[in-house]
């Protein structure tokens, strides 16, 4: 924010991710939670919650950069944070864990839109993406925001083998996803079919 008194030239856009808005240092993840920037003390949590609600942050994101369990407690290191690689998965907690905690704190499903979708979409140039409009590419995830479930990662598709979000318990759950129409997960069988991900050349149309 400093940054964008100093430079009013300069378009800056704030981000945060899902990890430091639900997790902080007093997590049981202990080394599993290491990534950059670090996870901080509740206060902290909560000042980004704050910054997010009143519309200063433009959106959240999972940054997803998994490593194996062992990259995180390597057994000869063990105890040694400094030898714990930074990051871990997160992409499949974004939205159930954005719409349990948002929802609760009064976050309204329009404003979630804005920050997973439209923002960036507008942001990176994909033109038809992020909204439900004619011309739009329809991708969509179908969530049911009152069905409570505990994070675990052996139920997890991701061959990370560990989450940081281990125990936690959200009351929204992503029930299906459609990319360009075409259902590309079922929360009943997992992901559905070949892979169907294209390159999208920037500005699109």
């Amino acid at each position: 924010m400093m940054m964008s008194k100093e430079l009013p030239h300069i378009d800056f856009k704030r981000e945060v991710t899902i990890g430091h808005l639900m997790l902080d240092i007093t997590s049981k993840a202990a080394e599993l939670a290491k990534v950059n920037p670090p996870i901080r003390p509740r206060e902290d949590v909560e000042f980004l919650w704050d910054a997010l609600l009143q519309g200063e942050l433009d959106w959240v994101v999972s940054d997803h950069a998994c490593c194996r369990q062992e990259m995180k407690i390597p057994r000869h290191y063990f105890g040694n944070i400094w030898m714990a690689k930074s990051g871990f998965g997160g992409t499949e907690y974004l939205l159930p864990a954005l719409v349990s905690e948002g929802t609760r704190r009064g976050m309204d499903y329009n404003h979630m839109a804005r920050v997973t979708s439209w923002n960036p979409a507008q942001r990176y140039g994909l033109n038809h993406k992020g909204d439900i409009e004619i011309g739009f590419d329809a991708d969509l995830a179908l969530v049911d925001p009152a069905r409570t479930w505990t994070i675990r990662a052996k139920n997890s598709p991701s061959t990370q083998g560990y989450t940081p979000f281990e125990g936690l318990e959200l009351s929204a759950r992503v029930e299906q996803t459609f990319l360009r129409g075409q259902q590309i997960y079922d929360n009943g069988k997992g992901v559905i079919g070949k892979p169907i991900g294209q390159y999208l050349h920037r500005p699109t149309a």
